[in-house]
């Protein structure tokens, strides 16, 4: 074979190798059938907004037979809404959640979680559909534009049409997933607004280290071709 291009097979190889080993878990599901990864796997979580009138807190639960434990808070609201039933009781960062508004955690692997909306006195639901009363879907998963561009709207309307979305697998790796709850307020009218936060996996580090040595050895192998054709 062409030296020149042995080496530079040998290059784009490296750093497919070292690609493939830095990159992110794969999920066998992130969805309303619930949550699980086959290896460690880092999320960061982004409070986005609120529209119901409770006051809520967002946890992370394990399930284990059915039951669910608490095993990490991820965002609590301080009150409802920023002023009452104003546009639709929306709660923003700063005002009924307080922090930075981010928060990462580490799902581990085979373990199985779900995402849970306590609302104080009005209950609490969970993003697996299975583990709420009558197997209700009561949040919404994806990266789909139609879930982003409702943020901000206050328009009910909006959010009941995106009971379709129900896996965020694939975003949550590619651009971050949108997962949105209704808290059963309002005769469970199913708006899918009450509670939205975003969700984006965490790269590896060794996925930036793999990129950065394969591409130095592209770099060296296309001076050592020119050092060649010089002589």
């Amino acid at each position: 074979m062409n030296t020149k291009l042995l080496s530079a097979l040998t290059a784009t190889a490296a750093a497919t190798a070292l690609f493939g080993a830095g990159a992110p878990a794969q999920a066998a599901s992130f969805g309303t059938n619930g949550i699980t990864f086959s290896q460690d796997t880092s999320v960061k979580f982004n409070f986005k907004e609120s529209h119901g009138g409770f006051t809520s807190s967002l946890g992370i639960y394990s399930v284990n037979n059915s039951a669910t434990t608490l095993v990490s808070t991820l965002f609590s609201e301080t009150k409802s809404s920023d002023n009452g039933g104003q546009n639709e009781w929306k709660g923003t960062l700063g005002n009924t959640v307080l922090g930075s508004g981010s928060a990462v955690f580490t799902f581990l692997a085979n373990q199985i979680y779900t995402l849970g909306l306590d609302s104080g006195g009005g209950g609490s639901v969970y993003s697996t559909s299975a583990l709420n009363s009558g197997g209700s879907q009561q949040a919404v998963f994806g990266g789909e534009s139609q879930l982003w561009n409702a943020l901000g709207t206050e328009t009910t309307a909006q959010f009941q049409a995106a009971g379709q979305f129900t896996n965020g697998l694939a975003s949550l790796f590619n651009g971050g997933t949108l997962i949105s709850f209704d808290d059963r307020g309002n005769g469970n009218d199913s708006d899918f607004q009450d509670f939205a936060v975003s969700a984006e996996a965490v790269p590896e580090p060794m996925t930036m280290t793999g990129l950065a040595l394969g591409f130095g050895g592209l770099v060296a192998a296309r001076r050592r071709r020119a050092s060649k054709t010089g002589a």
